[in-house]
């Protein structure tokens, strides 16, 4: 990631430039299709994990009852029709991240469990890999892409003033490494492209992406003479990612045999438009292009972002919701706030229910796409207006082929590690982890005795 912090000023032009070859990463990545040999497995498991920022209003999360006699709460209302395919933990927390600010070391931490140095912008480091990252990372060259990383509002920079961290941090959950945050893509034609180059790749591609990189390395070290120390390593490291892509490209250009196919067909005629004008839309969107990746095989592991940190998008197209998600999360238990607070949860919740429904809709063997799936939904904080991650508001939908316990509200001991909950998780997707972060162990009754 390419920050301005160095003295000498940038024209916003440069800048943007810069960024933008940063943010192409994951894109050229899917430019050299790396098929590997097949597995023989074919039923694939995939983990997915949709972060929604702000927390949601308390009293109206938790469902009533527990074990496999619950009821559902107003705000996860929208999720009745896969009530038996959910499995909704009470109780956990993430105790690296109750420190310091109100948001952004919930967002970096909330899939590494881990307390992010403080930073203003050029030394940015997590102090852990992300919980995702580990999935993907045991199943190398099993897919194309070993991750995709999705949200819909662009990388912020600078610094919020009101806590000193940099706001980079709230523009990231999924980290390769404690010191590199993954880009984002938020352009659902993007993704699409980038799809389509995997499962449907032609004819001199490579020569075009190294053509294509040799640009980006240009840009790259043109912009880094313009930069103070701090910015210039992380541009080394950014240049570092490019070679390591560049062996990569040559990789796949072996005449060797290549056995990986998609697991179903894109029709190139669907291509997106762009970034459409409204927000839920563009939401809509993004999750179509998760099912997508899923359905074709072309990642089992994908994250999305509903919004970075402090994400004060306009809700008013929503009946009875006149404000910003960040406002409104500062509800000071106002009525009329925790109301509309209430309302956007639960918004983002239909959203969850919306990306189920498509891959339940997903054919796979005899039973579907979110049958053979994990995703996750949650927040890295409870409640907006205390910022306290204790007791998080997190969902998980589908069985992970039978791994894992669904239909029910399980409820922890209070303040029960996030991180045994993930190291369940890693072992239903077939990444086992002896620990992650502060874990314990797994968590008691999430994963199935089958």
């Amino acid at each position: 990631m390419l920050i301005q912090t160095q003295p000498t000023p940038l024209s916003r032009r440069t800048l943007l430039r810069g960024a933008g070859a940063a943010l192409a990463l994951p894109w050229l990545e899917a430019m050299a299709p790396l098929k590997a040999a097949s597995t023989g497995e074919k039923r694939p498991r995939r983990l997915g994990v949709l972060f929604m920022p702000n927390g949601v209003r308390q009293d109206a999360w938790t469902p009533q009852g527990k074990g496999s006699d619950f009821t559902l709460s107003e705000t996860l209302s929208p999720l009745e029709e896969f009530k038996k395919q959910l499995l909704i933990p009470t109780h956990l927390w993430n105790q690296a991240s109750n420190v310091g600010d109100g948001h952004y070391v919930k967002t970096s931490g909330f899939l590494t469990c881990q307390t992010i140095s403080k930073s203003l912008g050029f030394d940015l480091n997590s102090n852990g890999i992300s919980m995702d990252q580990i999935a993907a990372n045991g199943l190398k060259g099993q897919t194309p892409l070993s991750s995709l990383e999705l949200a819909i509002s662009p990388v912020s920079i600078g610094v919020d003033t009101n806590v000193g961290y940099t706001r980079v941090y709230g523009s990231h959950i999924a980290w390769s490494r404690p010191t590199r945050p993954l880009a984002r893509e938020i352009n659902p034609r993007l993704a699409f492209e980038r799809l389509l180059r995997v499962t449907q790749p032609s004819e001199g591609e490579n020569a075009r992406d190294r053509l294509l990189l040799d640009r980006v390395l240009g840009d790259a070290r043109e912009l880094k003479k313009k930069l103070g120390a701090g910015d210039q390593s992380r541009v080394d490291d950014y240049l570092e990612s490019v070679r390591s892509l560049e062996k990569r490209i040559e990789q796949a250009s072996l005449p060797e045999g290549r056995s990986w196919q998609p697991a179903a067909n894109m029709d190139p005629m669907e291509k997106p438009a762009g970034i459409p004008q409204t927000h839920a839309e563009h939401v809509r969107l993004m999750l179509d292009m998760m099912a997508l990746a899923f359905q074709t095989d072309s990642t089992r592991v994908c994250t999305f972002m509903f919004g970075n940190a402090v994400s004060n998008t306009n809700f008013s197209f929503l009946d009875g919701v006149s404000g910003g998600h960040h406002s409104l999360s500062h509800h000071e238990n106002k009525a009329e706030n925790l109301v509309q607070y209430q309302k956007i949860a639960q918004w983002h919740v239909a959203q969850y229910g919306y990306l189920l429904g498509r891959l339940s809709e997903m054919k796979e063997g005899e039973g579907n796409v979110l049958d053979h799936s994990m995703i996750l939904f949650g927040s890295g904080l409870r409640d907006g207006n205390s910022h306290s991650p204790r007791n998080l508001p997190l969902v998980i939908a589908g069985r992970a082929g039978g791994r894992l316990q669904t239909g029910q509200h399980l409820v922890c001991e209070p303040n029960t590690p996030l991180s045994n909950l993930y190291v369940s998780l890693l072992s239903a997707f077939g990444t086992p982890v002896d620990r992650f972060a502060d874990s314990t162990g797994p968590l008691p009754g999430v994963l199935s005795r089958v």
